[in-house]
């Protein structure tokens, strides 16, 4: 009877644990998509690569610091730099469509040039185009909402994001706010220096210095870049790259080539100087 009793106690202890674990994991995974904003989907990309570019704590780095190690020479990754949690909380799926959903985007072909411009009000974008991208869809056939916003409809949206303190001389800041899918991003190219930061999803970077052009076709998306030409390259042609998620903030220097994968449905903004 004993052992009956013990045996009994035991597979009860057993069960309760079970249960509790089935509990916590229903709970992380609520969670977790409560932390999507609404914006994740049944696809998302594995593999966020290898990191070899800084991570810092954004409050261990003085502006002087950020200065002299980074700003006219490599990228950084800081985190925790600002607190945007208003401005996250903004761009949830539920409230962008619920504020801006008839308002009209501009989305632009997913190629070095971006030369094509369409313009589809933003509920349609995200139920007809957010979607995956395929490795062998050409740039010029993919459409994505970066960039192009029309200031003054987007406002509101873009007074309530902090962004990151550090300012370089004689320089201006401009804000840049885009939506995308699993798989798009934008192929190689380069421009003024700039800070980068996702709010849902995760995006992959690469990068390479001025004097350092990367091998690419200009209508090839960085899927297809990443999958077909990556795994060859040699020691010496190999990027800079992470994969930023959340909270943190990626600066690139001016000049410095950099193409980007959204590994999941991305929300991110962008601060450009000039």
């Amino acid at each position: 009877m004993e052992y009956k009793a013990a045996a009994l106690t035991a597979f009860t202890l057993t069960a309760f644990t079970q249960l509790l674990l089935i509990c916590f994991t229903g709970l992380k995974a609520a969670e977790s998509s409560a932390d999507g904003g609404g914006w994740l989907s049944d696809v998302r990309l594995q593999d966020e690569g290898l990191c070899n570019i800084d991570v810092l704590d954004g409050s261990s780095l003085s502006h002087q610091q950020f200065i002299q190690r980074y700003a006219f020479s490599r990228p950084v990754i800081l985190r925790g730099l600002t607190d945007n949690t208003r401005f996250r909380s903004s761009c949830s799926r539920s409230s962008l469509l619920g504020q801006y959903g008839d308002r009209r985007v501009r989305l632009s072909t997913a190629n070095t040039y971006s030369y094509r411009k369409v313009d589809v009000p933003l509920q349609e974008y995200v139920d007809v185009w957010l979607r995956p991208q395929s490795a062998d869809v050409l740039g010029s056939e993919t459409l994505y909402f970066f960039g192009d916003n029309n200031v003054t409809e987007w406002q509101r949206l873009l007074d309530q994001y902090e962004s990151p303190p550090y300012v370089l001389p004689h320089t201006s800041a401009a804000l840049s706010f885009g939506i995308a899918g699993p798989g798009s991003g934008v192929p190689f190219h380069w421009h003024g220096p700039g800070f980068s930061e996702v709010i849902y999803g995760r995006k992959r970077w690469f990068l390479y210095p001025p004097d350092q052009e990367p091998h690419f076709h200009p209508n090839r998306t960085s899927l297809s870049w990443v999958t077909e030409t990556y795994p060859h390259l040699p020691e010496g042609e190999a990027p800079l790259e992470c994969t930023i998620s959340p909270g943190e903030v990626l600066y690139f220097p001016d000049r410095w080539w950099h193409a980007t994968l959204n590994l999941d449905t991305s929300v991110f903004i962008s601060t450009f100087l000039s």
